[in-house]
């Protein structure tokens, strides 16, 4: 299993201070593919780019699209336009792995024998692992959920023992889960005057 993977089986498993927002947990998965690539030696950082490492054929076949997916040539991605770039529709698609490697399993009822149920983990190797990672609190594991909104703890943002590369990855996916909450907000602030504005006019 990869980070990502136990992440998305945590935020499935563990309870939740708030509802999660799919958006920050696919900046968050991300930021696992570019730390598992790390660990991989997949990429280096130059500062706050990426600069692409030997090839590796990774079994996961997301991370290995991932590692596909990298900017080959200088001044190559910064750390922040990949996590905007790749964690687009990134829950989604870690969704569906877990649920094409039999991870998922759906729950039916006896008051409804032809619903379609719900979908639920299947007890697995990979989801025990998943849990044990998150319940020794592993440093990288525990703050990209904080970040994400499954542990309301913490705040995304406290210091971890970490080296300086993962550090920067950390740091990159808590700015851009703010950034994508303060667009929210913008947004829910705009709606609200324009609706404000219609009222207003009676209509």
């Amino acid at each position: 299993m990869t980070t990502p993977r136990d992440l998305l089986i945590v935020a499935m498993d563990a309870e939740s201070g708030r509802a999660l927002e799919r958006g920050d947990l696919s900046l968050a998965l991300a930021g696992a593919e570019l730390i598992d690539l790390l660990s991989a030696d997949a990429v280096r950082l130059d500062g706050e780019r990426i600069v692409p490492g030997y090839r590796p054929t990774l079994p996961d076949r997301l991370l290995d699209q991932a590692a596909s997916s990298l900017v080959q040539q200088p001044l190559y991605e910064s750390v922040d336009d990949w996590l905007w770039r790749r964690g687009h529709g990134l829950a989604a698609a870690y969704l569906s792995a877990l649920e094409d490697d039999g991870e998922l399993t759906r729950e039916h009822h006896r008051w409804r024998p032809f619903g379609a149920g719900q979908t639920v983990l299947a007890d697995s190797p990979a989801r025990r692992r998943a849990m044990d990672r998150w319940t020794s609190r592993e440093a990288v594991l525990t703050t990209l959920a904080t970040a994400a909104g499954i542990d309301g703890t913490g705040t995304g943002d406290e210091p971890v023992d970490v080296d300086d590369a993962v550090s920067t990855v950390l740091a990159a996916v808590h700015d851009a889960v703010t950034e994508l909450e303060a667009e929210r907000q913008r947004r829910t602030i705009e709606k609200a005057a324009f609706d404000n504005i219609w009222r207003g006019d009676g209509t």
